[in-house]
C-alpha cells in the first residue's frame, strides 16, 4: 500500500519558520510531481506549491511567493516546503500530493495520491 507520510508540522509564532517534509513509500514516486496543499477551517483545499520530478520547474499560490520554498531529494524520495515568515493565514492542515507525471501542477483534482496531513498553527 502507497503511503505519504508528513512530518514537521507545529504550533510556531507569526514570522517564524517550520520546514514540512513528505516521505514516500513507493521507490518509483521518485520520478513523480510533486504538491503541497492545505485546507483551512471551514475552507477548500488549496494548491501552495507544486515541483516537477527533476526539481527544474516549480509553482506557487501568491500568497506564499517569496516566503514558502519546495524542494525535493529523490535519493529519500522525500519532498520538502520550507516555509519561513510564516502569517497567521497560513493556519491549516498540510498535505502533500504525488502526480503521476513528471510535469507539476497546480490542480489539485489532477494528483492521485495523497498524505495524511500535518497542523501547521501561526499563532499572532
Amino acid at each position: 500500500q502507497v503511503q505519504l507520510v508528513e512530518s514537521g508540522g507545529g504550533l510556531v509564532q507569526a514570522g517564524g519558520s517550520l520546514r514540512l517534509s513528505c516521505a514516500a513509500s513507493e521507490l518509483t514516486f521518485s520520478t513523480y510531481a510533486k504538491g503541497w496543499f492545505r485546507q483551512a477551517p471551514g475552507k477548500e483545499r488549496e494548491f501552495v506549491a507544486a515541483i516537477s520530478w527533476t526539481g527544474a520547474t516549480s509553482y506557487y499560490t501568491d500568497s506564499v511567493k517569496g516566503r514558502f520554498t519546495i524542494s525535493r531529494d529523490n535519493a529519500k524520495n522525500t519532498v520538502y516546503l520550507q516555509m519561513n515568515s510564516l502569517k497567521p493565514e497560513d493556519t491549516a492542515v498540510y498535505y502533500c500530493a504525488v502526480r503521476r507525471s513528471t510535469y507539476a501542477s497546480r490542480r489539485l483534482e489532477e494528483y492521485d495520491y495523497w498524505g495524511q496531513g500535518t497542523q501547521v498553527t501561526v499563532s499572532s
